[in-house]
């Protein structure tokens, strides 16, 4: 089977690897890179549950191939662990009770994050459209809803605060104002 090299970096580390051209990204980082955060659901880009980030864009990474991604940043849910408006998406999650058993959580927090970066969120409306790519077949949706508007309202506040800055284009910098 013909392979070939690629060098990129997962959360920050870099990485070389050997791979075979049809590798999707999802697979290299779960099976070689041992992230396994990121989920495959459907495997079609429909459902959301592998999310990450590519060069700072969310993507799916089940359609994406790894080969495609050669000298690109890709960040992972275990990247986000010191990202200080991911860490306002969580503790929206779990103080509203968002989510209940965990397998679309990875790709519905990275998605949020980005949707809130963006100023996305608005009403409930709103932001069900702007989920609309990522599945959950637990909640009905009402507690994610409900998370989101509660992340919005802290980041908003955070950021009137000068405790979280970001930028326009939608990466977050740092907790400092």
């Amino acid at each position: 089977m013909e392979t070939m090299d690629i060098t990129l970096r997962i959360n920050g580390e870099p990485v070389r690897a050997r791979v075979e051209p049809r590798t999707s990204l999802a697979d290299f980082v779960r099976e070689r890179c041992r992230r396994t955060g990121t989920h495959l659901g459907c495997e079609h880009g429909v459902c959301g549950a592998c999310t990450v980030e590519i060069d700072g864009a969310i993507a799916r990474s089940c359609i994406a191939l790894a080969a495609c991604c050669e000298g690109a940043e890709i960040r992972t849910i275990e990247g986000f662990d010191d990202d200080p408006v991911m860490r306002i998406v969580r503790e929206a999650f779990r103080d509203t009770h968002g989510l209940q058993c965990g397998f679309c959580t990875p790709g519905m927090l990275i998605t949020v994050r980005d949707m809130l970066l963006r100023d996305r969120a608005g009403d409930a409306r709103r932001i069900r459209v702007e989920l609309s790519g990522n599945l959950c077949r637990c909640t009905g949706y009402a507690g994610i809803v409900r998370a989101v508007e509660l992340a919005a309202q802290r980041l908003a506040q955070e950021r009137a605060n000068g405790t979280v800055v970001t930028r326009a284009a939608g990466r977050a910098m740092s907790g400092e104002g």
